[in-house]
């Protein structure tokens, strides 16, 4: 489907506790099957508006899930996605990391964010 898998660490609800799953980097948006969370504790609390590769429109569940990569845990938006359907680590979230995807040595790596404006 996308570049390659990376472990990451999907959060309980009620606890520190993380669940390592193998994500693939190919994606706008972070995507846990819906099992998955609610197995978590997770319960969504927005929907987000989303265009398949066929034109269909869907606007599946959506919510901040704590996420660990590395040692830094953040709660990015991950949209609750089919039961059964594969992780996705998406680009949206790998940014709030500042890492990037390395395809060639297919791991995670550290990007400088930028900080600019078109109206300078």
């Amino acid at each position: 489907m996308g570049a390659f898998y990376v472990t990451t660490g999907i959060g309980r609800a009620d606890s520190g506790e993380f669940e390592e799953l193998q994500a693939d980097t190919g994606a706008m948006w972070t995507w846990i099957p819906h099992d998955i969370l609610e197995r978590l504790g997770h319960k969504p609390t927005a929907r987000r508006r989303m265009q398949t590769a066929d034109n269909r429109v869907l606007e599946p569940d959506a919510g901040p899930v704590p996420i660990k990569i590395g040692d830094e845990v953040l709660s990015p938006l991950c949209i609750y996605g089919d039961p059964g359907s594969h992780v996705l680590l998406g680009a949206t979230s790998m940014q709030e990391f500042s890492v990037g995807p390395d395809p060639r040595n297919e791991r995670l790596v550290p990007v400088v964010g930028l900080l600019m404006s078109l109206f300078e």
